[in-house]
Order: structure tokens, then C-alpha cells, then sequence
């Protein structure tokens, strides 16, 4: 799958190895220039190749070391043109939600690793097919978006079907506010907390619930993703933001781990989940 970040950052890489062909001492190799930058003659390769998103720090280090530093105005230029991927709704749901399930599809399943904060409602890895078609019900009133509910149920629980495949980690974090929002009907919210007891000890998910009575290090802000430690996924009203240089990524890794530390795990979690599924009346 090919996004407008990668591509640009791509092209990024495709100028990092121009400036490098056409420096004034003569046509350098990458491995050169890695031993002239102290660099691994791999981190060469993948900001060349868009595998890998350079820091201002790298732009400017590899401006001087190709003897063309008047260069980093234009590096850092491009840099900051895709940092910050935005998004809009009004665009992505222009053909409904099955579309971007699909994409999240695809984006998930390239992924091994996920570290998830939830703050509003249940992670969509977990949801019942019924508390999915409630919020996909929502969403589309509220951003006017055509109604293709049912498709869109059906691709978020295909998704699913990543928590069974080998290899496969998902770490989240969730604020015990999300248990209690009803944002669907009584039954339908019982039975997905119920699913959600059944799924503390499952192999591929560690899940943690950090009580509304807990101390935080942090705020709780926004829900977030951070997938295999390559790119972060924040959701606004307006938007959706994917974020991918490195400084981004690790602000909200010490984030996720700050609101880690306020969760409590395994029957803990268990016990916090019943409790708001026993306040729950049918």
C-alpha cells in the first residue's frame, strides 16, 4: 500500500541520492559517505530508498558531508512537508466506511507490533459486530457520510482476524471512562465488556485498564496508535493524522508508557471491567 507520506518521503530519499551523485569531490558511494558520516552503510541505504525518515540532524549532516550544505533549506523543507500526514473525513468517508476499514486492513496486517491508547470508546480490534455498527451508525450521521454500515462491520471484523496470526502483539492500554460509555444500547455495551473478559490472557493481546481513580503521569489526550514503532496514528473530529519522523514516534511512545504505568493487568483488569459490567442494567 502506497500513502502520500511514503511516497513523498521517497521522493525525499530519490533527492538525498541526486545531492549525493552530484557532490563537488567527485561521485561518492554510499558506503563512502557512510564512513564519512560515521553512519551504518544501512541507514545510507534506507534514507535513499524511503525506508527510513531522516532527522533534521541527518539533513543537515548529509548536506555538508556531500559538500553541498546550502541544501539543507530544501531537505528540511521536504521534511516537514510530510512529518504530519492529514487525513480529512470529508474526503476518506467520501465513499463510506468500508473503504478506510479496508485500508486499516492492510495498514494493520504489514504490522507486528501495535501499542494502542483508547480513551472514548473500545479498541476496534476488540469490538462485537454490534458495537462496531453503532458507532459506524454515528460517525456517518455525524460527518453526513454515506451509509454503508454493514460493509464496514464486515471489514473491521476481518480485521480480527490479525489477533489469531502468529507473531502478532497487540499492547493496549484503555481509560476506564471508554467501559462506561454508552455509546450504543445497554445489551449491546454488556456484551461487548463481556468479550472483553474473555479476552484478558488471549497470547496476542496484553491489555491494561487504568482506572478513573488512578493517578497519572500524563493527560489522557487523545487515542492514539503506534504501529511496529514506524508510524503513530492519532483520530480527531476532522481528521485522521499519521506521523511518521522519528521524534513524533518516540514523544508518543513515552506517552504510551507513562499511561502504562497507571493500568492495571490480568485479573486486575478483570476485576475493573466486571465491576462496570455489574452497573450495567439490561
Amino acid at each position: 500500500m502506497s500513502t502520500d507520506y511514503q511516497r513523498a518521503r521517497k521522493e525525499l530519499g530519490r533527492r538525498l541520492r541526486e545531492l549525493r551523485a552530484d557532490s563537488p569531490d567527485g561521485r561518492l558511494t554510499g558506503t563512502t559517505l557512510a564512513r564519512r558520516l560515521g553512519w551504518p552503510q544501512s541507514k545510507v541505504s534506507k534514507l535513499e530508498s524511503g525506508r527510513q525518515t531522516p532527522t533534521a540532524d541527518d539533513l543537515r549532516a548529509w548536506a555538508e558531508a556531500v559538500g553541498q550544505p546550502a541544501a539543507f533549506d530544501e531537505l528540511q523543507a521536504r521534511l516537514k512537508g510530510f512529518e504530519s500526514h492529514i487525513r480529512s473525513w470529508r474526503r476518506l468517508l467520501a465513499a463510506g466506511h468500508a473503504p478506510v476499514q479496508e485500508t486499516w486492513h492492510a495498514l494493520v496486517g504489514e504490522s507486528r507490533t501495535l501499542h494502542v491508547w483508547d480513551d472514548h470508546v473500545v479498541n476496534g480490534l476488540l469490538q462485537t459486530a454490534d458495537y462496531a455498527r453503532s458507532l459506524f451508525t454515528s460517525h456517518a450521521g455525524l460527518r453526513r457520510s454515506p451509509q454503508d454500515t454493514e460493509d464496514a462491520v464486515r471489514a473491521r471484523m476481518k480485521r480480527q482476524e490479525w489477533l489469531y496470526r502468529p507473531g502478532k502483539q497487540l499492547n493496549l492500554v484503555m481509560w476506564e471512562a471508554a467501559l462506561h460509555s454508552r455509546v450504543c444500547a445497554p445489551e449491546v455495551l454488556a456484551a461487548q465488556l463481556d468479550r472483553l473478559l474473555g479476552v484478558v490472557g488471549m497470547d496476542t493481546v496484553h491489555l491494561g485498564i487504568v482506572p478513573l481513580e488512578a493517578p497519572l503521569r500524563v493527560p489522557a489526550g487523545n487515542g492514539f496508535w503506534i504501529l511496529d514503532d514506524r508510524l503513530v496514528t492519532v483520530e480527531d473530529w476532522h481528521a485522521e493524522l499519521w506521523l511518521d519522523d522519528a521524534e513524533t514516534i518516540t514523544l508518543y511512545r513515552r506517552a504510551w508508557d507513562a499511561l502504562a504505568e497507571s493500568a492495571v493487568y490480568g485479573t486486575d483488569a478483570q476485576q475493573v471491567i466486571a465491576r462496570v459490567r455489574r452497573s450495567i442494567t439490561v
